[in-house]
């Protein structure tokens, strides 16, 4: 009976002992309420009653940031959501410099996210998203550091404007189509009128390339399957009998 009891109690001693920690696991060893070392990944013996073990992953966290209502510089009400990207780098510090690092990180990103939109114009948050995610990964990680964490990314996922907004910014491209077709239409008029003004330049200096435009004119016309011909005359034709009238 003896046997039998010290066999349970050495099972039971070695089930609360052994721990086995997966490769992207860490775990963070109190004894005695001490925080000791930090110890993984594989195989850790603890001492049953007097260390506590808290585990720690350091795998990469996406987190999605939810929706927040902004009011950007120039007074226009937006909704912003993102996503974040970060990973424990120090375990030690995750467990003990704050209570929930995951609840801490979310609760930071949604109040610097609404800060930092909130301190540029509309068109700076949707022409410039690249310089904003870099802000706000600059201003993220630069305070999650002393949790032993690294936010590696921050992407700002949608921009929510609201009905009157979207269709004055869909005048607004519309105006400035309009405004491109017209400058290409005045653009084509000028070069044109800048050939015309050559052609004719050239003609002046030799009139017998007038003669050769009028015969290619007629020979166009004849090929033409039509009932009506014009024939154009040469005004040169005409001059003898208008000087004798």
């Amino acid at each position: 009976m003896f046997y039998i009891l010290a066999i349970v109690l050495i099972v039971l001693f070695l089930m609360s002992a052994i721990r086995i920690l997966r490769e992207y696991e860490r775990a963070v060893i109190f004894r005695l309420g001490r925080v000791i070392k930090t110890k993984g990944p594989g195989l850790i013996i603890l001492i049953p009653v007097v260390d506590k073990m808290v585990k720690v992953s350091l795998r990469l966290v996406a987190m999605d940031v939810p929706p927040q209502d902004v009011i950007t510089r120039d007074n226009v009400s937006v909704k912003v959501n993102a996503v974040i990207y970060f990973r424990v780098m120090e375990p030690r510090n995750a467990t003990i410099e704050v209570e929930n690092y995951l609840f801490a990180t979310s609760q930071l990103a949604q109040t610097t996210l609404r800060s930092v939109c909130g301190q540029v114009e509309l068109d700076e948050l949707l022409a410039e998203r690249e310089k904003i995610n870099t802000q706000l990964q600059g201003i993220l990680d630069k305070q999650t550091d002393p949790w032993g964490i690294k936010v590696s990314t921050v992407e700002v996922k949608h921009i929510d404007l609201p009905q009157e907004m979207q269709r004055a910014m869909a005048k607004q491209a519309e105006a400035e189509r309009e405004r491109r077709a017209k400058v290409i239409n005045a653009e084509a008029e000028f070069q044109a009128a800048n050939r015309l003004t050559e052609a004719a330049e050239i003609i002046a200096k030799h009139p017998e390339a007038l003669q050769l435009r009028y015969l290619q004119t007629l020979r166009e016309i004849s090929s033409e399957s039509s009932t009506t011909t014009f024939f154009p005359v040469p005004i040169d034709l005409l001059t003898p009998f208008i000087k004798k009238q």
